[in-house]
């Protein structure tokens, strides 16, 4: 099987590169390469994508060609260029695709965001979807994941929690109740997206794992990475008064969402599972990120998080 992938050498192409290459396809990476290697055995096409010969070293036939952006100015000279040579195509799309996220077990019917903003990743993604969509009909797979979780991943977000509970100590969380937390690990992902490539399966598919409450989720983590950790449930209104923010970046408690979107980690899997998905468990999925954050160092400079000074401040204030 021949398989390009536009892009392949970031965090997430990278692991789907490496699984299609264990099931035997010839694997050619299209991209700047300023994101890192490609693994071994893929080839790296080096282009600017934004150019105008950007695609000239890969016309022609592809069993199968994997799309990992979603901006316009990628995603349509792609379509035009590419095309009309593809047997299948493979779209990596997003949960966040949703148009609401209170409805627990909602499928891939739920409505989507009316794109009107290209700058917004949701109105990127719906835009990619769509035009992917006419032009590939029966041979796409749009695949939206959820949390996408793993070792290596550059944001920050799942990772925080497993680095910050080995220090032990007091540990700021949110309160848990009614809160859920669902991810999908990166090693099951691209395992999906091969098994997809491979079958041509067409059409759309939620990539996630079981929700699990919140409560489950840090009593796993913590137990998995053998931590005392005493764990200070602070309110929602208390923390947004001290400037704490929602899911992910600086200042934040990572994977804390609003009351109101608490669904967004309860989408319906029952079509990734009956497409042959599988998830690994998930103490494997924490034992590994667990391990790749003393690797890099639990208490370095992260994307996501409080860093150890705001948090001890924090903690001040609501005892």
């Amino acid at each position: 099987m021949r398989v390009l992938v536009l892009g392949g050498t970031g965090w997430l192409g990278r692991a789907i590169v490496a699984e299609l290459l264990t099931r035997g396809a010839e694997v050619t990476c299209l991209a700047r390469g300023v994101s890192g290697a490609v693994p071994a055995g893929a080839q790296l096409i080096r282009s600017d994508r934004r150019s105008g010969d950007a695609y000239e070293q890969v016309r022609g036939a592809w069993d199968e060609v994997i799309e990992l952006s979603s901006e316009r100015g990628l995603v349509e000279p792609a379509l035009t260029a590419l095309a009309g040579g593809a047997a299948h195509w493979t779209l990596v799309s997003s949960v966040s695709v949703y148009a609401r996220n209170d409805e627990p077990g909602a499928d891939e019917s739920a409505a989507v965001v009316e794109p009107t903003d290209p700058a917004r990743y949701a109105d990127a993604k719906v835009h990619a979807e769509r035009v992917t969509s006419d032009r590939l009909a029966k041979r796409l797979t749009v695949v939206r994941p959820g949390l996408i979780v793993g070792a290596g991943d550059p944001s920050d977000r799942f990772g925080y929690w497993p680095a910050r509970l080995s220090r032990g100590g007091r540990v700021i969380t949110p309160t848990t109740r009614g809160r859920f937390v669902q991810v999908i690990d990166v090693v099951d992902l691209a395992a999906w997206i091969a098994r997809a490539a491979r079958t041509r399966h067409s059409g759309v598919v939620n990539a996630v794992g079981e929700p699990m409450p919140m409560r489950d989720f840090f009593d796993g983590v913590a137990s998995t990475v053998g931590s005392d950790a005493e764990m200070v449930a602070v309110d929602d209104a208390t923390l947004l008064a001290h400037d704490v923010r929602y899911w992910a970046g600086p200042r934040s408690l990572p994977l804390w969402l609003p009351s109101t979107d608490t669904a967004f980690a309860q989408r319906g899997g029952a079509a990734f599972q009956k497409s042959g998905g599988r998830t690994r468990p998930f103490a494997l999925t924490v034992k590994d990120v667990a391990d790749d954050e003393r690797a890099r160092g639990v208490s370095r400079p992260r994307r996501s998080g409080l860093t150890r000074s705001e948090e001890e401040a924090l903690l001040v204030r609501v005892r």
